[in-house]
């Protein structure tokens, strides 16, 4: 069911995009496909909350993910905003442009180990089935936040040093947070949808997962392997 959370920043949305006027094709969790202004080239990947269990709980964070791309896949996505609704701060990214929060260009601070693994989709049953993945990743300690686009933006700000998904995420979920992770160095894979070819169209089912360099991304596609 839609949580009034959702469906209210999401009108919230739709409202102001109806006021611009410009022709674009958006993609929301709630809506759907929706034509704005007769449509357009350019479709917007839109999740009002990524994070609506927080919110509904009062428990940060919980977050706006918006994404804007000239195609229809992960690879075609242009600029990325993700908020943190539940506290004060902003990523963006620009395509060849880099990356940013508050203002501040995202880099790499020297190589990476992985000593926080941010994991999502974390039904109890789904971390029990994973726990030898889990242990396999050899990380130091796990954060487990309940949002998806954070989860990125975290890596993309080396909070976490990588993040994975145990089951299979949306496109409106990492749409934005992918772009913000790959324009700050990283590196993020779609393994079940073809890579950064996965479909931003609503689905679109793949685990995702996210690390600061090839190598961390590597030592978590291996892991799961030998899991």
């Amino acid at each position: 069911m839609t949580l009034a959370i959702d469906k209210a920043v999401e009108d919230a949305i739709f409202d102001e995009l109806d006021r611009l006027g410009t022709g674009v094709r958006a993609i929301s969790e709630e809506r759907g496909e929706v034509e704005i202004a007769g449509g357009g080239p350019s479709w917007l990947v839109i999740d009002p909350i990524d994070g609506s269990l927080n919110a509904k709980r009062q428990l940060p964070p919980y977050a706006l993910s918006i994404a804007m791309a000239t195609g229809h896949t992960m690879e075609s996505v242009e600029f990325a905003y993700v908020a943190d609704l539940s506290g004060a701060s902003a990523w963006w990214a620009t395509r060849d442009e880099g990356a940013f929060c508050d203002g501040v260009r995202l880099e790499r601070s020297g190589d990476a180990h992985l000593e926080i693994l941010g994991v999502e989709s974390t039904h109890p049953r789904t971390v029990e089935e994973q726990a030898a993945f889990l242990a396999a990743t050899q990380a130091h300690r796990l954060r487990m936040i309940g949002s998806i686009a954070l989860a990125l933006c975290y890596v993309a700000s080396e909070r976490f040093d990588a993040m994975v998904s145990l089951r299979s995420s949306r496109s409106v979920d990492a749409a934005a947070g992918q772009l913000i992770v790959r324009e700050a160095g990283g590196v993020v894979a779609f393994p079940d949808a073809g890579g950064l070819a996965a479909p931003l169209s609503l689905d679109m089912r793949s685990r995702v997962a996210a690390g600061a360099d090839h190598g961390m991304l590597e030592q978590l596609l291996q892991a799961a392997a030998d899991a």
